[in-house]
């Protein structure tokens, strides 16, 4: 199985190395409009060949495309002309916008619309990791608008590296994403501001930072070409979560006011309950 990654980035690079190492892939193409990305994947040996979008397409039985969800609105569609037997995949955060785009591409089925829900705070070649995606989730979105058996190929891949696979529409992944996925980025990138605002003394983060604090902020250090792009296309669901999350802010924010702890103390043990869903 010849497989052509167009990103070799964190998410497309991870699957690199893992899909080569447990054999799903034979051949590993990279394409990536950043030639500094190129030699650092082949430096990592993440790819055995760099070639053009055309000969890439041409040579390969499936293509994943792991590119910010922006830049996925314009490459879809060229490699969906490019294609004739091969299955395109893609990795983005957000689904609607882009499959709403591409659904009247005589190619449709091709393509099979998927976010695999793991990833890092790094980005680029050299924050490619193995075993990334084990034992986590994927998504695969609007599955009866993509042919059987381009749908059979990807769990396949997604099989290979381990995931549980699951589907949904596009809408509904949208939806979710926004209150698993898209609020703890903003929360994130909002602390960080904070302290930052707050606390000029770089020296007392770094020394009095504990690993609760570390990992709230640990978002914080994400890539704003990834991440405007996908509040961008997911503006009102974002939008929504975000207004209940401002309202449970002023929750705390009013009940100290009122040096109520004991309604503060009700708020906690109401969140405690996210617990029993997690485990």
């Amino acid at each position: 199985m010849v497989v052509s990654i167009i990103g070799v980035g964190l998410i497309g690079g991870s699957m690199a190395i893992s899909l080569k190492e447990n054999g799903f892939a034979t051949k590993i193409i990279g394409v990536d409009a950043s030639p500094n990305n190129i030699d650092k994947a082949f430096r990592r040996r993440l790819i055995d060949e760099d070639k053009s979008l055309e000969d890439a397409i041409a040579e390969s039985d499936i293509i994943i495309i792991s590119i910010p969800v922006n830049a996925m609105l314009q490459v879809l569609p060229k490699v969906l002309d490019l294609v004739t037997t091969q299955v395109v995949m893609d990795v983005g955060s957000t689904k609607f916008e882009l499959m709403n785009h591409i659904k009247n591409h005589p190619n449709r089925k091709q393509f099979v619309g998927t976010h695999p829900m793991a990833g890092t705070e790094h980005s680029g070649p050299e924050a490619a990791i193995p075993n990334l995606f084990d034992n986590k989730t994927t998504v695969i979105c609007d599955a009866a608008q993509s042919s059987k058996e381009a749908v059979e190929k990807v769990e396949n891949l997604y099989n290979a590296l381990k995931m549980r696979v699951i589907r949904m529409d596009s809408n509904a992944h949208d939806i979710h994403t926004a209150y698993v996925s898209h609020i703890s980025h903003i929360s994130s990138f909002a602390l960080a501001l904070t302290v930052l605002e707050k606390e000029k003394n770089e020296k007392a983060i770094l020394d009095l930072a504990s690993s609760g604090f570390s990992s709230t902020v640990r978002l914080a250090k994400s890539s704003a070409d990834m991440w405007v792009p996908v509040f961008q296309q997911n503006r009102d669901n974002v939008l929504d979560v975000l207004d209940e999350h401002i309202n449970s802010l002023s929750k705390f924010r009013t009940y100290l006011i009122k040096k109520d702890f004991k309604k503060i103390k009700e708020l906690i043990e109401q969140s405690n309950e996210i617990r029993r869903i997690l485990s």
